[in-house]
């Protein structure tokens, strides 16, 4: 995850809750989360004064949300130094076409018109993302649908490299297949995707007075113009809130209201913020429970760790590209 800064519920959602359950099904799976800032110059390279209080936040939220240093390694992409190298070795046989066929590649370009992406570093950043995946050779990434094309591309790249590469005669990057998990619809107050860019978030550390607040003002069913105007909770921001984190009791009290003008907008409004407030109270207090100096000695376990196994396949990587001199050497 890039640190952008705090989290909200679309990150919850969309990548924190699942994270945790893959965390907590310890015979199956060994996990790796970590906080991408080598990610955040490809956008933000003019300015990089956010990059490490932003990153403490990230750590804080991903510690807050459940995840375990103790049974997933948690770490920062920058402090382990084989993310800088495998990219470069993956670059060299990675052809461009690849690159500019990205579909966020020229998404990113017109959402983010007023900076310059016309870089190496934006061009390649798929490369980079494929060499986070391989670095641990993987056998799942757990992604939502929008993120398959990615995994795809890592896959691609990996098996080239594969074509060219042998080590002691087998394979040394794994093909990662999806591990799709839930990713549930979760809007904005304004009613569109959840996004830092959109303004319309509600962030993992608000406080309770701050969420009631924010879903005073969210936009609600259209055709609900007056109190005894019918809606549709399936039209409705708000219904889409209530889906996710109501209960399916409160879920039945609005569907019923809503659809015969029995509540208002202002009372379903409140059901939803005190579903929302009882989903992060714990988080909140998980989170007011480490202090910055124990998020950083976190992270830097996490990284020792992340290095240790990355070093693994770097030693297989050259190994199999007959770039033993470095090995010899001393790295």
């Amino acid at each position: 995850m890039r640190p952008t800064g705090k989290l909200h519920l679309g990150n919850y959602m969309g990548a924190l809750a699942n994270w945790v359950k893959l965390q907590d099904q310890d015979a199956q799976y060994d996990c790796y989360f970590f906080i991408a800032d080598l990610h955040a110059l490809t956008t933000d390279y003019a300015d990089t004064s956010g990059i490490a209080p932003n990153t403490l936040e990230v750590a804080l939220d991903f510690l807050a949300a459940g995840l375990d240093p103790e049974r997933s390694t948690i770490f920062v992409q920058s402090q382990v130094k084989q993310h800088y190298e495998l990219p470069l070795l993956l670059g060299m046989i990675t052809p461009l076409g690849w690159l500019e066929r990205v579909p966020s590649y020229k998404e990113m370009q017109d959402n983010l018109a007023t900076k310059d992406l016309t870089t190496y570093g934006f061009l390649g950043y798929p490369v980079l993302m494929a060499s986070d995946i391989l670095l641990y050779q993987p056998q799942f990434v757990p992604v939502g649908q929008d993120q398959q094309a990615h995994v795809e591309l890592t896959r691609e790249i990996a098996r080239r490299f594969n074509q060219f590469y042998k080590f002691d005669g087998r394979e040394v990057l794994p093909e990662p297949k999806v591990l799709l998990t839930p990713s549930p619809k979760l809007p904005g107050t304004d009613g569109r995707k959840m996004s830092k860019s959109y303004g319309n978030t509600i962030q993992m550390t608000d406080a309770e007075a701050v969420v009631r607040q924010k879903l005073k003002t969210m936009v609600t069913d259209p055709a609900r113009v007056r109190r005894t105007d019918k809606g549709d909770p399936d039209k409705c921001p708000v219904g889409d809130l209530h889906k996710v984190f109501s209960t399916a009791e409160t879920l039945a009290k609005v569907y019923d209201g809503c659809r015969s003008a029995g509540i208002g907008c202002i009372e379903c409004k409140g059901w939803a913020a005190d579903a929302l407030v009882q989903i992060l109270q714990p988080i909140q207090e998980r989170r007011a429970s480490y202090s910055t100096a124990m998020v950083k000695e976190i992270l830097k376990d996490g990284s020792r760790r992340a290095r240790t196994r990355a070093e693994q396949t770097m030693h297989e990587v050259h190994s199999a590209m007959q770039l033993t001199l470095t090995d010899e050497v001393g790295r």
